[in-house]
């Protein structure tokens, strides 16, 4: 056995696979988790995939929400791609740091916005935004995650200056 300290600023400055292998083996060593991942096609085949048109109008519904829409606008980065079919991974924990909320409570009542107002818009209770593991993902459908990244370039362009809209630079940023 061989044992490795890491400071904090260590463990924060990795690269985002290797903060997922060390949560991994914490998580595991603690016996906080089952050690085998729920296998994600147990989750692909019940989420809903959301146009763009889908996520704009859920978008609308959300306005008076903030932490929901910061929760929702997590989903505009690519999370990791697995299984077949494939699903999108997202941490719980990731989504609480980027989002600047408050508590996992927060980030899963935006969650909760989101799955209701999709639900509601499609008039289908048993329509699912996301899903989640017992290892703090959550999971979406591809299609689901390109309408969202999609929607907030979206939002962000149509906000910024004409002149920024032509400049290269700010066009790469966004």
């Amino acid at each position: 056995m061989i044992g490795i300290t890491l400071t904090a600023d260590q463990i924060c400055n990795a690269p985002i696979e290797v903060r997922r292998w060390i949560e991994h083996e914490v998580i595991t060593g603690l016996r906080l988790a089952p050690t085998a991942p729920v296998p994600p096609e147990a989750h692909s085949s019940h989420l809903a995939v959301c146009s763009e048109n889908d996520m704009a109008a859920v978008f609308g519904r959300l306005r008076g929400m903030p932490a929901a829409l910061s929760v929702l606008f997590e989903f505009r980065h690519p999370g990791i791609s697995f299984g077949e079919p494939p699903v999108r991974s997202f941490r719980l924990m990731d989504m609480l740091h980027n989002s600047k909320l408050e508590s996992i409570d927060q980030v899963m009542v935006g969650l909760g916005a989101i799955s209701s107002a999709l639900a509601e818009l499609r008039g289908d209770t048993d329509a699912r935004f996301c899903d989640f593991d017992n290892e703090g993902h959550c999971f979406v459908a591809p299609e689901t995650q390109a309408s969202i990244a999609k929607l907030w370039h979206d939002v962000v362009v149509s906000q910024q200056p004409v002149d920024a809209r032509r400049d290269p630079l700010m066009r790469a940023t966004g």
